[in-house]
């Protein structure tokens, strides 16, 4: 069983500390254990539930209402916003509780109520990627057990190769080479895996090499299938000159290139880009980046 402290429910829930001890002290919705220097410690069921609590005051519950459900209760009124969500949080919340629960049934039904909802593409950009960047974060902290991560990002992993299976049934590459790839050290590849799905949707011929690929291993594939493009994304904590350093290098060994990179890591330390290589931040930058190759080929 994991133990968490009031600030992981924080971190985990964005509900504030003082709120939660609020809540705690007045309406009795959660009930933390304590250490014997009197430090609150919260458990699994109780992350859970303050999960389920926040989902149901984003969504206009009043917390003295809340307060008056029982368990199933309160499950079953977060199933059904879920059901009818008109936000994304409620799917992002419902995802988070999956995950902690290791529950494949509930991320699949979260899952396929939100593509029928708004389709393949936008639940991964609208849903799954803000889900996984969170999680990513939370990982990183060592606020969640690494195992949940795993879970949760190989069933995301599963939807997309299947979604590309299916695509590539009916394929016609008539576009330039694209290579998708993902440096030392980089090991999730989701957004990558997404990314190159679009790309063959574009009639792009892909070259898929996947997780942790050493740059001399590139040069030897770009020797013997010339890339048109590259794309890359960096999501493992790096510092700002490190990752500048790395861009640079992928820049001297294939001078001619562009590049399109993504990623948590390009997101949040805007590293300074060498010439020819483009922040790819949502499916819109993706399909005007894709376009200029065409055109350019």
């Amino acid at each position: 069983m994991a133990v968490y402290s009031i600030k992981d429910l924080e971190k985990i829930s964005g509900i504030k500390a003082h709120t939660i001890r609020i809540w705690e002290r007045r309406y009795g919705l959660i009930h933390p254990k304590r250490t014997s220097t009197n430090i609150r410690y919260y458990s699994d069921e109780e992350l859970k539930k303050l999960l389920n609590i926040s989902i149901l005051n984003q969504n206009g519950f009043k917390i003295s209402k809340i307060a008056g459900l029982d368990e199933h209760q309160l499950r079953d009124r977060v199933l059904d916003l879920c059901i009818d969500a008109r936000n994304n949080n409620v799917q992002i919340e419902t995802l988070m509780v999956s995950m902690l629960e290791l529950d494949e049934r509930k991320f699949l039904n979260v899952l396929s109520g939100a593509v029928i909802k708004y389709g393949f593409e936008d639940t991964v950009e609208q849903i799954l990627f803000p889900f996984l960047e969170r999680i990513g974060m939370l990982w990183q902290a060592g606020t969640i057990n690494p195992a949940q991560e795993h879970f949760i990002s190989n069933l995301i992993r599963q939807k997309i190769i299947v979604a590309i299976d299916n695509e590539m049934q009916n394929i016609a590459v008539k576009g330039p080479r694209i290579i998708f790839f993902l440096p030392e050290d980089e090991l999730h590849e989701i957004g990558i895996l997404f990314y190159s799905l679009l790309a063959r949707k574009e009639g792009l011929d892909v070259v898929y090499l996947g997780m942790s690929v050493p740059l001399a291993d590139l040069k030897l594939v770009h020797q013997v299938r010339p890339a048109d493009a590259y794309f890359t994304s960096f999501v493992t904590a790096r510092e700002k000159n490190e990752l500048e350093g790395l861009l640079q290098q992928l820049r001297d060994y294939f001078p001619e290139v562009p590049f399109m990179v993504t990623g948590m890591q390009i997101k949040e330390l805007h590293p300074r880009l060498p010439n020819d290589f483009s922040v790819i931040s949502s499916i819109k930058t993706f399909k005007e980046n894709i376009r200029l190759l065409m055109f350019s080929d």
